[in-house]
């Protein structure tokens, strides 16, 4: 199966800083109808989403659940529909595999959903998510539209194939050039530590950021 791996604050919905409440969910202008171009393409939508508020004690686990519940009910109101939902809740300097930039949530859904990296694709607002997808030799675009995520990140460091206005923008980019070769080398596989751990489900999967 082929995918496209979405982070979730930033780019499917607006990032107002640990999203943990349903009521502040607001998609990103034409964030659902590049999810549906997605899967109407034949792509698995798999958001893989850091979400340290959790260990910092912001919100629940529960309210985590009930944002991604609404994200896809927002999503759905368009015709568009998330297949999995990853999620990280573990601090930044916390000893896990699964918050990006380490794939850990990247690998946990290709084991789940028979998931080939060589032909997928990860969409983000941040450098870690270039460069989780770059562990595992998916192909990567950023959304750098409005709103941009601040402060600025020095992409050169793990340089995305196409940089993309929103996600409309990435949808029709990727879909116009999956069947192309990748015109870099795909990453070094990543190998997790064995004592290495991934974070819990959400309801039918996982989840960005903090």
């Amino acid at each position: 199966m082929r995918a496209v791996f979405l982070d979730r604050d930033g780019t499917l919905n607006v990032n107002t800083g640990y999203v943990g409440d349903p009521r502040d969910v607001r998609l990103i202008a034409g964030a659902a109808m590049g999810v549906k171009l997605l899967g109407d393409a034949g792509f698995a939508t798999v958001v893989v989403s850091n979400q340290s508020g959790i260990a910092r004690g912001y919100f629940s686990e529960s309210d985590a659940d009930a944002v991604d519940a609404r994200v896809r009910e927002l999503l759905a109101q368009a015709g568009a529909s998330i297949t999995a939902t990853y999620r990280c809740p573990h601090l930044p300097d916390g000893e896990c595999e699964c918050r990006k930039p380490k794939p850990g949530m990247l690998l946990r859904a290709a084991a789940d959903l028979n998931i080939d990296f060589a032909s997928s694709w990860i969409v983000g607002d941040r450098l870690l998510d270039v460069e989780a997808g770059n562990a595992v030799g998916c192909r990567s675009v950023v959304v750098s539209g409005v709103p941009p995520h601040e402060p600025p990140e020095d992409f050169s460091l793990a340089q995305p194939e196409y940089f993309a206005r929103d996600l409309v923008d990435a949808a029709r980019y990727i879909v116009a050039h999956a069947t192309e070769v990748r015109p870099q080398e795909a990453g070094t596989p990543y190998r997790p530590h064995e004592t290495g751990t991934t974070s819990g489900r959400s309801a039918g999967a996982r989840e960005k950021h903090a």
